[in-house]
């Protein structure tokens, strides 16, 4: 049997299994708790809090089956009213905003925390932000492309609807319009997979490499190449896995925020408790949700690497320097440099 390989940090410093990517994730959140899960919560209560206020507007707006039960022919009416609008729009529209700068900011921090975690060096939160600092432009960049290669079918079939309910004559539109609907959501759920897939590692490559935008998206499709299906795979298991955890921590909390809000009597003490309870949920799923999305990239990244460059030998080389000399140094983290690949 082969000798066991070199795992100075979080993973073993050869092509990555599956089993080795979801544990080395766990062990980068369990070797730098303090930066790792501090960040992520900073960024899903800011993202959080604006959506739990929507909401809770929302349930305030509704009627109170117990103070009034024939009330509820009416909610129609209410949630029409300007507080069920700000609640069902306004705290979306926010927390999505915030979301798009926050987590973007989130995902440049752990990618060059775990850029360090690799070699069992650790990063403090205001280090990896002085190193990651020069890179948000960039790093804005990518999502802004990413956005607009998401949204452009949408405004298409936007206006295609418009098109037909102008140029309707008769109610046969109708059937048009939800044939065109269905039909669209499932070409346009293969087409988000396809480029969320092909362009995983544009974020990595930003941070790591000192790519710009153009430079890493088409640095992350090449790195893709070859290989489609299993980052695809291991792309969308891990989803669904954080996602079923993040809703069983978040339902809850949920839960009884809504129904204080809805059973309770309607008072600014229950909104804002509703709201407390709502954020909290969102928070604790984001927690989780955060990092291991992003730890889970990062590591396929290295893993495409090591695959395609024999990025490993480099790893190894430097890993044995740096147990040599008995620490970490900073310089490590200019091995991800694409120069220091094995076949550049």
């Amino acid at each position: 049997m082969p000798p066991p390989a070199l795992r100075p940090g979080i993973i073993p410093l050869r092509p990555l299994g599956l089993g080795d990517i979801l544990d080395g994730t766990i062990k980068l959140i369990r070797s730098n708790p303090k930066a790792v899960l501090g960040l992520s919560a900073v960024a899903a209560l800011l993202a959080a809090v604006p959506m739990a206020v929507g909401q809770a507007f929302l349930i305030d707006a509704m009627p109170s089956p117990l103070d009034d039960p024939e009330s509820i022919a009416g909610a129609e009416s209410q949630l029409n009213s300007i507080s069920g609008i700000v609640g069902q729009y306004g705290g979306t529209l926010i927390s999505s905003a915030i979301s798009f700068v926050v987590v973007t900011l989130l995902t440049g921090v752990l990618t060059r925390i775990l850029g360090r975690a690799v070699f069992g060096g650790n990063i403090s939160a205001g280090e990896a932000w002085q190193l990651v600092k020069g890179r948000i432009p960039a790093l804005f960049g990518v999502v802004a492309m990413m956005a607009a290669i998401m949204v452009v079918p949408l405004i298409v079939f936007v206006l295609l609807l418009v098109a037909i309910v102008m140029n309707a004559t008769d109610a046969s539109a109708i059937g048009w319009i939800l044939g065109l609907t269905v039909l669209f959501l499932i070409l346009y759920v293969a087409y988000y997979l396809f480029f969320r897939t092909r362009f995983a590692f544009a974020s990595p490559a930003v941070v790591l490499e000192g790519r710009g935008p153009v430079d890493a998206m088409r640095r992350s499709w090449h790195l893709v190449t070859g290989d489609f299906w299993r980052v695809f795979g291991i792309l969308l298991l891990t989803s669904l896995l954080v996602g079923l955890v993040a809703s069983l921590l978040t339902f809850p909390f949920t839960l009884i925020g809504t129904m204080l809000g809805m059973l309770g009597t309607s008072s600014v003490t229950n909104t804002i408790v509703s709201a407390v309870l709502i954020a909290i949920g969102g928070t604790l799923g984001a927690m989780l949700t955060y990092p291991f999305e992003a730890g889970v990239s990062g590591l396929l990244y290295a893993d495409r690497r090591m695959r395609s460059e024999a990025f490993d030998l480099v790893l190894q080389t430097a890993a044995i320097e740096q147990q040599r000399q008995g620490w970490v140094h900073a310089s490590a983290d200019e091995l991800w440099h694409p120069s220091n690949s094995a076949r550049s």
